[in-house]
């Protein structure tokens, strides 16, 4: 179950080298863009259900080993 990413171009398609070149630099940059968004939203999600069971598993390796009741409870 992969999945795969498709980026299509927006936009009107401009013909002539000049235009071109600079069309490949707006694209390129507006690629950066796009993966940065991308991967800023995949790395929120990560975060917000990674944190707890993080603290649950780095609480559970230290030296005085808790129970797991001791590190849910907020006393």
């Amino acid at each position: 179950m992969s999945s795969k990413v498709v980026l299509k171009a927006k936009g009107k398609s401009t013909k002539g080298s000049k235009a071109s070149s600079s069309s490949d630099d707006n694209s390129a940059s507006k690629l950066l863009k796009e993966w940065s968004t991308w991967t800023m939203k995949k790395a929120k999600v990560i975060t917000h259900y990674g944190f707890i069971p993080l603290i649950i598993i780095i609480g559970m390796n230290s030296d005085p080993k808790p129970s797991i009741s001791q590190l849910l409870s907020p006393v």
